[in-house]
């Protein structure tokens, strides 16, 4: 796992290689003068002890001498952390392209398993996780690895024994980091787990904010929050209090190198086993060790967080639509799509559930149609809307249009053919406009309007202040339930496709408006419309009735036909006219 980990950051780097390459350079050469100076500082203070009266000038010489490789070495080390740093960004917005672009090939199924607010932390909090990994981790154990092995070889030329002393706790230190490392990954887990928690009831209530209101359960969603986010506080506070003992543990022994050397240096000097120059140099030198290794632990905190935000963002990458594109898939044009509908023992089941939402399924609607389909709820109307333009996996051989074998067409060209109103209008935080010519921006005012007079919504756009430019709010709030059906549908009737499929998309529209937008398209020959609704005066309109019942269609015909047939149409028609006589009388 943890190789593989590993690869996937090689993957994510690879493409700026060029760029890695030179801030590693850049690194090791700031390295190379870090260690460059302490030897120049050592043979500066022999040469003092050997000159029998101070010279200035050759002091002078020397300071300004380090002055410049320590300015020549500050600005290198810059170089390579402006390398560095800029490739973490870069990472980050290919994976936040790649993570968008990704979910946009998923299938609706994915998004009702994966919630939303989970989704975005992954597209946020993790992917800048990594960033740090790939930008600070990298920089850091470069960095690491460039010390010890510059710095080491000239600490053993200097004195093998005193060396080994100041490095001795060393090992100690990884051992420590090691038992701590398994910890760390747990509840760095934790922590994205429950902040993805925090964001997905953030995300609902935001949306849910007018249900939140009419129902009064603002102080019941502040006790979820408030459990959630102290949820989060107390895996954080976890985290923290590993972090904060793990961290100044591993900076003690890193210090406990430089008392050796200050203990056992001294005596090494009295004896003349080695000079003052040599024992500030390698004071130095272990100097430079202290910063590294107290970074190692920022370093490991770093890859922990990071290795589990590689394996929640691959796991978007991983799943793959099973909708999709082959190579064998077949083109077919929008302009030559004539409307014919066929399907042949058409059954589909939910995954994770025994029953069949559509139970051998057969029927054929003729170019220019208009077909209603009533039933009572969970019946499998929306099932059956769902699987025409394949937001569903289906079988092979079971859909056809024009002849065609939908799961044979490309996906572009069939959503293209069908224009599907669902039951959800949902509608962008962007104007009318916007949202009438979301399928195809290029279209003229005046195709749009007339788009929005079929749908029988012009006349109240007129009627706004701002007209066609009008916000209509996040999820289209500011408009009327009617209104946002109605846009959606205009929407719809803009990208003039050859089937249009009406998902009980005209529910919140009254039954005399629902009426004429049936009539209006039923006027278009060329048109087939399917027209799923509970409104039976709307759907009496219809060409034919198709009425479905536990997933399979247990009734065809006209409404003239099917009122004298006795059965589950003649029953809801019962019903419709008997809340009409009871809505007249009130």
């Amino acid at each position: 796992m943890a190789t593989a980990r590993l690869r996937q950051l090689a993957a994510y780097l690879r493409p700026h290689w060029r760029i890695v390459t030179l801030g590693m350079v850049s690194l090791l050469v700031a390295n190379g003068l870090g260690v460059y100076i302490p030897l120049l500082i050592r043979d500066s203070i022999d040469d003092l002890r050997e000159i029998l009266s101070f010279n200035f000038n050759q002091v002078l010489r020397s300071v300004i001498l380090m002055f410049i490789l320590a300015s020549i070495m500050w600005g290198i080390r810059m170089l390579s952390r402006l390398f560095i740093f800029g490739i973490g960004r870069d990472v980050e917005f290919a994976l936040k392209q790649r993570i968008f672009e990704h979910l946009l090939t998923l299938e609706p199924a994915y998004f009702a398993t994966n919630t939303s607010g989970d989704l975005i932390n992954r597209a946020t909090s993790d992917v800048d996780n990594i960033r740090r990994l790939v930008g600070f981790a990298l920089l850091s154990l470069a960095n690491t690895i460039f010390a010890y092995a510059l710095t080491l070889p000239v600490m053993l030329s200097i004195n093998v024994r005193l060396s080994l002393l100041a490095v001795a706790v060393y090992p100690l230190m990884l051992i420590t980091v090691q038992v701590f490392s398994g910890k760390l990954q747990e509840q760095q887990l934790r922590v994205q787990q429950k902040l993805s928690d925090l964001s997905e009831l953030i995300q609902e209530d935001m949306s849910g904010i007018a249900l939140i209101k009419i129902y009064a359960q603002e102080e019941n969603e502040r006790r979820a929050f408030a459990q959630k986010n102290s949820q989060l506080l107390t895996a954080n506070l976890t985290l923290a209090k590993t972090r904060n003992f793990l961290f100044p543990l591993i900076e003690g022994l890193s210090y406990i190198s430089l008392l050796l050397l200050l203990i056992f240096g001294t005596s090494a000097i009295n004896q003349g086993i080695i000079s003052i120059g040599d024992f500030v140099a390698l004071i130095i030198l272990v100097e430079r060790l202290v910063f590294p290794t107290a970074l190692l632990g920022f370093t490991i905190t770093a890859y922990q967080r990071g290795e589990v935000s590689v394996d929640r963002v691959e796991a978007i990458f991983e799943a793959e639509s099973k909708i999709k594109n082959t190579k064998e898939s077949q083109n077919l044009s929008k302009q030559k799509v004539q409307g014919e509908i066929k399907s042949r023992h058409l059954s589909y089941t939910y995954p994770g559930s025994n029953t069949p939402a559509l139970n051998n399924i057969n029927f054929t609607i003729h170019p220019g149609e208009t077909v209603a389909i009533v039933g009572e709820i969970g019946s499998g109307k929306s099932t059956l809307a769902n699987s025409l333009p394949r937001l569903l996996e289906i079988e092979k051989g079971q859909i056809f249009l024009d002849g065609y074998d939908i799961t044979e067409l490309e996906l572009e060209g069939l959503r293209e053919a069908i224009a599907y109103v669902p039951q959800d209008s949902f509608l962008f935080s962007t104007t009318i406009l916007n949202n009438l010519r979301y399928g195809d921006p290029l279209k003229e005012q005046f195709e749009v309007e007339y788009a929005a007079k079929q749908a029988q919504i012009h006349e109240e756009i007129i009627n706004f202040p701002q007209q066609y430019e009008t916000l209509v709010g996040e999820r289209g709030i500011t408009l009327s339930g009617g209104q946002r059906q109605r846009t959606a549908l205009g929407r719809a009737l803009l990208m003039n496709a050859p089937v249009l499929i009406l998902d009980d998309a005209l529910s919140s529209v009254d039954n005399k408006t629902a009426t004429q937008i049936l009539e209006s398209l039923s006027g278009e020959k060329k048109k087939t419309v399917i027209f799923i609704s509970h409104q039976l005066s709307a759907a009496a309109q219809a060409d034919r009735i198709l009425v479905m019942d536990q997933g399979k269609i247990v009734q065809i015909g006209t409404h003239a036909t099917l009122l004298n047939e006795p059965g589950i149409y003649q029953s809801l028609w019962k019903q419709h006219q008997l809340e009409e006589s009871l809505s007249d009388a009130i």
